[in-house]
């Protein structure tokens, strides 16, 4: 088993590789605009998958996948040629999905900005179900109401006693 160190310049090494000589050009009609995004390469350097993305419509990526897939093999003779190592890496081309991602995630982004928004105007309309101030407030007892304060102190000692003394046997 290799380092990762080792695995992470020689993935570097072969994105480099790879990207000029799609840039210098593949004689295939079907190569569109291709950029290499990511190679990841096995810890033991036998394989490496490429990720790339295609400028374009479907049908663009369609046959740009189908002529990185028929050019693999003189990729892989042209990454040889340019690394040192015992083995040449076997090459896979994997369609990287960070377009698709990112349309998706605008769309939920937008999405969400517009319920956002929704809820806000609908809170500003918005009444209490109730009263405006649900909870209840301490009754303050005055000389007005006619209640005697004494009176009612007495009462709330009786009920202490019954709390005080503990359950009935």
């Amino acid at each position: 088993m290799a380092d990762q160190a080792r695995a992470a310049k020689m993935a570097d090494r072969i994105k480099v590789i790879v990207a000029k000589a799609l840039e210098r050009g593949l004689k295939d009609p079907r190569l569109g605009f291709v950029t290499i995004t990511d190679v990841r390469v096995t810890g033991d350097l036998q394989h490496a998958s490429v990720f790339y993305t295609v400028y374009g419509t479907d049908e663009e990526r369609a046959d740009s996948a189908a002529a990185l897939k028929s050019a693999t093999g003189m990729l892989r003779s042209e990454v040889g040629k340019n690394i040192t190592a015992r083995l040449t890496p076997s090459l896979e081309f994997i369609a990287d999905g960070i377009p698709e991602n990112a349309a998706l995630i605008e769309s939920l982004l937008t999405e969400a900005r517009n319920r956002d928004t929704e809820v806000e105007s609908m809170a500003k309309t918005a009444q209490y179900a109730g009263d405006e101030d649900p909870y209840v407030k301490p009754r303050v007892y005055s000389e007005a109401d006619g209640d005697d304060l004494d009176d009612e102190d007495d009462e709330d000692d009786a009920d202490d006693a019954v709390f005080e003394s503990g359950p009935r046997p």
